[in-house]
């Protein structure tokens, strides 16, 4: 059985979590710089069985395609046909800056902790994961 592993595309950052390789427990794992994240799939595919990669998917409140929603879209497909023996996915993503951002206020966390663009990122993708297992599961 191998990880699932969630993205939180952004402009600049790009929030990564995965889970264990059981599958039980989402966990943050880093924000790498958006242009970078092509080699940093690279690398860590070739050392990790991953299964499915959940992309996040920016709505509205309309559910009309984000600012970013064509770009994500490319990029999910592009993942698919880069990495055809691993499973693609789509999970609405609204909130979920929101939501890591009321997480680091709940977990204690300083204002000048939670200034912390790529740990919002990391949560924010750990949401997105958790949120697909709960589907899933």
């Amino acid at each position: 059985m191998g990880r699932i592993m969630a993205i939180d595309y952004g402009k600049k950052r790009t929030g990564i979590a995965v889970t264990d390789p059981m599958q039980i427990i989402a966990s943050g794992l880093c924000t790498v710089e958006t242009k970078t994240l092509g080699d940093w799939l690279k690398d860590y595919l070739s050392k990790e069985s991953v299964e499915t990669i959940v992309v996040g998917e920016p709505k509205q409140m309309d559910y009309t395609d984000s600012e970013l929603g064509g770009v994500i879209t490319a990029f999910a497909k592009a993942l698919h046909l880069q990495y055809p023996s691993i499973k693609v996915e789509r999970v609405d993503e609204r909130f979920t800056s929101k939501m890591a951002f009321q997480t680091m206020i709940d977990s204690g966390l300083n204002k000048k902790q939670r200034r912390n663009k790529a740990l919002v990122d990391e949560i924010a993708a750990t949401i997105i994961l958790q949120s697909y297992m709960d589907r899933k599961f």
